[in-house]
């Protein structure tokens, strides 16, 4: 239901793809909600944010702001000067734009804005899409209204009495692939009678998830399964080159998959990283899934994230480190057991939050009202 009210939303966030799609879906709720409103995204200069904010349809602002690196660099010296600059920056767009609430979804480009926000007494909330809270928002947790989460247990990083459960926003056209199947299999070339195992690294590629397939597609050929393989953009040429030499038909190498609703309406089974975004779209998509969390990432929180899965039996783990070797026997097992595969999917299904946008909305509205 539209509603006449314009409110300036101020969205700030960012570097990953899973900072960046919640929050153009929170705008996308927002906007539906009150079509009269402004919204204004705040990112960091040079990321994903200041080309697929845009893209999605939203004027964005960067800040010269960069993050700590975790060893001593030269990068490190700059970062208090590019910390001012950006909070004096982030002080004259608030000034300018009169934000009634400012949103952080996590990452360090929403750090000197919330900030600001919140020495200024506008409502910020904060939308933390992992299971370990991320170093910004545990910085901003002290003055925010709200946190709305997707995992249980952040009670350890947030006031009890602020958090709500609401789920991670993700994209609508996944919500309903059983019409998709027939579509799916012609769109990417793929046989009807074969199972599809579905390979995701990431938009940027992972090298253990591409290794474990090259050392994997010949037997995964042979067991009559075929392979839709995202091979990220820094690996496309390398795996082909591999693929074409081992002259397999049914493993389709891809560099990035745009219709992700088509991917996951033909697979049988997936095998994805564990970045927050990934399981939460997992979730809703409800099929069984292998998840290889990646180990260089922020106290190890996607390992975390796929326990929450797998305590539920909702989902397999591989470790990173056994993937190479240990990926035929997973993707073997959960082919041979089609109730345990169904199981899966039923369980994972029911951790999905498809309304989190919505929710998160709800939310906002409170603290603006």
């Amino acid at each position: 239901m539209e509603a006449k009210e314009t409110y300036r939303i101020m969205i700030s966030g960012g570097g990953t793809g899973g900072h960046i799609y919640p929050a153009i879906a929170i705008a996308h709720a927002w906007a539906e909600r009150y079509p009269e409103s402004e919204i204004l995204f705040v990112g960091a200069e040079g990321k994903m944010e200041m080309q697929k904010v845009p893209e999605a349809g939203y004027t964005i602002e960067g800040l010269p702001v960069a993050g700590l690196q975790r060893r001593l660099t030269l990068q490190n010296l700059s970062f208090p000067f590019k910390l001012w600059d950006s909070i004096n920056k982030a002080k004259k767009l608030i000034k300018r734009f009169k934000p009634h609430a400012v949103v952080g979804v996590g990452g360090y480009a929403s750090g000197p804005l919330l900030y600001v926000a919140q020495q200024q007494g506008i409502p910020t909330l904060i939308q933390e899409q992992n299971s370990f809270a991320g170093l910004t928002n545990k910085l901003l947790a002290k003055k925010a209204r709200a946190f709305c989460v997707a995992y249980e247990g952040m009670e350890k990083f947030f006031p009890a009495d602020r958090i709500y459960f609401t789920g991670n926003p993700v994209r609508k056209d996944i919500l309903d692939l059983g019409a998709k199947k027939e579509q799916a299999l012609s769109h990417f070339g793929l046989e009807a009678g074969r199972q599809v195992v579905l390979v995701l690294g990431g938009s940027l590629g992972a090298r253990t998830i591409n290794n474990a397939v090259v050392a994997s597609m010949k037997h995964f050929e042979e067991q009559g399964y075929q392979v839709l393989w995202q091979t990220g953009k820094f690996y496309i040429e390398e795996m082909t080159a591999k693929l074409v030499s081992a002259g397999l038909a049914h493993v389709h190498a891809l560099e990035f998959i745009r219709e992700m609703d088509l991917a996951y309406a033909a697979a049988d089974l997936v095998v994805s990283r564990a970045g927050a975004l990934s399981v939460s779209e997992l979730s809703l998509v409800g099929k069984p899934v292998i998840f290889i969390p990646s180990p260089n990432v922020a106290e190890d929180h996607q390992t975390k994230n796929a326990l929450a899965c797998v305590e539920k039996d909702a989902a397999v783990l591989l470790s990173d480190d056994e993937a190479v070797e240990g990926l035929v026997g997973k993707v073997d097992g959960l082919m041979a057991d089609p109730e345990g595969m169904e199981r899966l999917g039923k369980n994972i299904k029911k951790m999905g939050k498809p309304d989190a946008a919505r929710e998160i909305v709800k939310k906002l509205e409170a603290l603006i009202k």
